[in-house]
């Protein structure tokens, strides 16, 4: 029997599956970390331990405990957060810590540089995104102006996907899917890099080599062998960020096909025939060629249930925590009893790209408990959900289908505030795994064993969201509110500390 496997790495937790020919998971594993936020507005994971020190741990836990034959294991597939910023050296070894993806904002005053001094229309138009802290471009100029001794050592800046196949196979390749975050150096007409708009970032020769996520990128080194339990010469792709894998797992395919990501932040990949441009949103060439994608994210997600847990909850059980919260939750009724939460715990990236937004609670008094709270939390995400909505659907591209995923989908009182307030339905998938399993069918795809179509037999449809028609108006009136209370006080709450 053929055998695939798919490993991902997640902001707080790090996942791995072997899949069998017909999709069937025969064996899975997990590991958490923890991410680092060294002062406020950085994000940080140590890649030694929290990238291959997961991948190492869960693909030894997998073959040991499946009694899977490594050799029986066809091709691997990784995807990992992103896009991420970590200088290696000429070995693959990190220099630093990396910089994650948009939730690390250290980096806004080198996008008003290059806003500057190459102009945001001609970077909308030759790069596909706007600067945001989502790019990787100016990470890797804030790393030149201010850690000038690790730039100069650096071999190669790559991210975290990279960083995993450089470990496995010797080779520094990255995806296009990824690539497009390194904005201003991937330009779309060329399906490349280049310093045209700045050559003040980075020569090109020191990023990864350009492919496609289902292009084998090696094979697994004698070293990797030992170190994952792995078959030298096992073929590697080239592998993706984790949202993208995590669409592919629950059958993100046709045009107008968006995935809602439930997991350390509300992730979205909507598919199209042309390339969809807006400012407020981010652009890359899908997984292959000739698809296009059109992404946004909320910057805290499933990163504030972490919080509100750990601040408002600690004397719970953390095993139990999240299903007594939200059992809390369901017992506050629609609307939060009066409450709003804007939930820029970490500044906000798409629609609005604000560093310097502020989490609020509007609403309060002596009459609101933990519960409330809770759900005001959860809708807050909904309705920061429904702004991406709102907005795909003012430039007139309204997504046909929502499909859910993510460690989130467990929480009822979170999906279903996102189709109340959306008033569109979503569906859930049979196995909500996520990134891994996506992994997995890449891998399969990767070398011919399966053709995209094909992840609808090895994940079908479970369940459908519905919106209820009797919170509509509740949430109509919340969400101009929560729409208001950031437009009227960006200013004063950009004072704050």
């Amino acid at each position: 029997m053929n055998h695939y496997l798919g490993i991902d790495i997640g902001t707080f937790e790090s996942k791995g599956v072997i899949v069998d020919a017909d999709g069937r998971v025969v064996a899975s594993a997990s590991r958490s970390h923890k991410m680092l936020v060294p002062q406020p507005g950085w994000a940080e994971h140590r890649p030694r331990q929290d990238w291959w020190g997961d991948f190492t741990f869960i693909c030894k836990k997998m073959l040991a405990e499946s009694g899977v034959a490594p050799e029986s294991i066809r091709a691997v597939a990784t995807s990992a957060i992103g896009p991420c910023m970590l200088p290696v050296d000429e070995k693959g070894e990190a220099l630093c810590n990396a910089a994650l993806y948009g939730v690390d904002t250290r980096s806004a005053r080198e996008i008003e540089e290059l806003d500057a001094a190459i102009g945001r229309e001609r970077i909308l138009e030759r790069c596909g995104n706007a600067l945001t802290s989502q790019s990787v471009g100016p990470k890797i100029l804030w790393l030149r102006k201010n850690r000038p001794d690790i730039f100069r050592k650096a071999a190669k800046i790559v991210t975290s996907t990279t960083y995993l196949v450089q470990k496995l196979t010797g080779e520094c390749v990255i995806d296009h899917y990824s690539a497009a975050n390194f904005s201003p150096l991937y330009l779309l007409d060329r399906q490349g890099w280049s310093t045209e708009l700045s050559s003040d970032i980075i020569e090109i020769e020191r990023l990864p080599k350009v492919m496609w996520a289902t292009d084998i990128a090696g094979h697994v080194t004698a070293a990797a062998a030992r170190a994952t339990g792995l078959t030298k010469g096992t073929p590697v792709t080239v592998g993706t960020i984790d949202a993208a894998a995590e669409a592919v797992s629950v059958g993100v395919v046709n045009a107008g096909d968006m995935m809602v990501m439930y997991g350390s932040t509300i992730f979205t990949i909507l598919l199209s025939r042309k390339r969809i441009e807006d400012a407020r949103l981010w652009y890359a060439p899908w997984l292959v060629p000739n698809v296009h994608a059109s992404m946004a994210g909320l910057a805290t997600s499933g990163t504030l249930t972490h919080w509100f847990r750990e601040t408002t909850a600690r004397e719970l059980d953390k095993g139990a925590a999240f299903a007594a919260l939200a059992k809390e939750a369901e017992a506050s009724p629609p609307g939060a009893n009066g409450l709003v939460m804007l939930p820029y715990f970490s500044g906000e990236r798409t629609p609005i790209h604000d560093a310097d937004a502020k989490g609020a609670v509007f609403g309060l008094n002596l009459t609101h408990g933990r519960g409330d709270l809770y759900r005001a939390l959860l809708e807050g995400i909904a309705y920061g959900t429904n702004h991406i909505v709102d907005t795909y659907r003012e430039i007139g591209t309204v997504p046909k289908k929502l499909l859910a995923v993510g460690g989130g989908t467990k929480n009822r009182v979170w999906l279903q505030a996102t189709s109340d307030v959306s008033g569109m339905a979503q569906t859930v998938c049979e196995k909500t795994i996520g990134a891994s399993y996506g992994d997995a069918f890449l891998a399969a795809l990767a070398v011919g064993d399966v053709a995209r179509k094909d992840i609808f037999s090895w994940n079908s449809e479970d369940r459908r969201i519905v919106p209820d028609k009797k919170t509509r108006t509740t949430y109509r009136k919340r969400y101009r509110v929560f729409r208001e209370l950031y437009d009227r006080n960006r200013d004063l709450m950009a004072e704050l500390p």
